[in-house]
Order: structure tokens, then C-alpha cells, then sequence
């Protein structure tokens, strides 16, 4: 198999994370891609009509790519349990589509930086997406800390990948103010080998 692949994506990260922890690495081919909404570049536009990485091209079907569409079939692939059974899968997939909407609204905070000119960026727009972010992390803060310290499942790789990626790009917004419960989380998770080995490039 081969994965589309950027070692700054967090969607990306994802992937590669549930990778190390059932053990697939080995059967999958990395291609790097980049590009942007306005500029595809080397995304696998071929095999994505979206042009998005995490891709994830099969020998034996076609290409599937959407990070949570991947994990759920590497999950699948290896057994190993990461999107466990009803009634926690609900929850699991409620909070990995939580850590998923806080990064959706990350990146279009940072392609506004970088793909507008000065003149054209909208503050309250840029405000607007933070704030669908700060109302994420609140909630975990507030409802979702006992799943965090349960068993590893999908929900907990993916707000473990949002953090790192808010730290990664938006780090001034100082995410962890007021959130120690979260904060403290993170840093355990952090620890895992699977997180460790992939942080994004500094």
C-alpha cells in the first residue's frame, strides 16, 4: 500500500500513529505530497478528487482517503480494537469528530495567513474559527476526561494529534490556560512511542 503522505499533517498523523500501534508500518510505501486549496502541487489529485492528504492507495480497490476512513480500516485490518464496540464506539467517534472540527478550524486559521493577501484577511473570521476551537477544548475539559484516561481508542489518538498540531501552528493561543486537566493528559499521551515518533518537524 502506499500512503500520500506529510509529516506536517495532522490528519496525516493520525494515520501514521494508528500505524505504529497495530504494527503496520511495514506494509505501507510513504509518498511525500504537498500543496494547497489554491495550489494542488504533488497532492495525489489522481487518487483523491479532493486532492487531500492522508491517502491510502490499495492494490486490491480503490484509493481511500478522509483520515477517519483510513484509521477505521487499519483499525479494521489489524484487529486491534482502537474504534472499540457499542456503546463506547459512539463515544469514541463523537470525540475523534470533535478533535477533527478543532483541526479543520486550525488550518483554515493558517491557510488565511498564508494563501490571502494581508489587505484581504478577516479578523472576526479568523476569531470565529478559534472560537469553535476554544468551545472544543472546554467541552473535553469539561465532559470527556474520564474517556481520555480509559483504555486507548481512536478518540484519544485524535485529540492527541489536534494538541500537538494547535501547538504546532497556533501556539500563542496558549490552548492549555485554564484546561490543566487537558494539559496534563497531553503530556501522558505524549509519552507514548507512537506520538513521540511523530511529532511534526520543528
Amino acid at each position: 500500500m502506499k500512503l500520500y503522505h506529510s509529516p506536517t499533517s495532522p490528519y496525516v498523523r493520525k494515520v501514521m500513529v494508528v500505524l505504529k500501534e497495530t504494527g503496520q508500518e511495514g506494509d505501507v510505501t510513504l509518498v511525500p505530497a504537498a500543496g494547497t486549496p489554491i495550489d494542488p502541487g504533488t497532492m495525489p489529485v489522481a487518487q483523491n478528487p479532493l486532492g487531500k492528504i492522508p491517502a491510502l492507495e490499495r492494490g486490491d480497490g480503490p484509493t481511500l482517503y478522509d483520515s477517519r476512513v483510513i484509521c477505521r480500516f487499519l483499525d479494521d485490518r489489524a484487529g486491534a480494537g482502537l474504534y472499540p464496540a457499542a456503546p463506547r464506539l459512539w463515544d469514541t467517534l463523537t470525540l475523534e469528530a470533535t478533535a477533527d472540527g478543532m483541526l479543520d478550524a486550525a488550518i483554515l486559521m493558517v491557510y488565511e495567513g498564508r494563501t490571502r493577501p494581508p489587505e484581504l484577511h478577516h479578523a472576526p473570521w479568523v476569531e470565529g474559527q478559534w472560537a469553535k476551537i476554544d468551545r472544543a477544548l472546554d467541552a473535553i475539559e469539561a465532559r470527556w476526561m474520564s474517556h481520555l484516561h480509559g483504555a486507548l481508542d481512536m478518540g484519544q489518538i485524535a485529540v492527541g494529534c489536534a494538541l500537538g498540531y494547535l501547538d504546532f501552528r497556533l501556539d500563542a493561543r496558549g490552548w492549555r490556560e485554564g484546561r490543566d486537566q487537558l494539559a496534563a493528559w497531553y503530556s501522558g499521551i505524549l509519552a507514548r512511542p507512537s506520538m513521540a515518533a511523530t511529532m511534526p518537524p520543528a
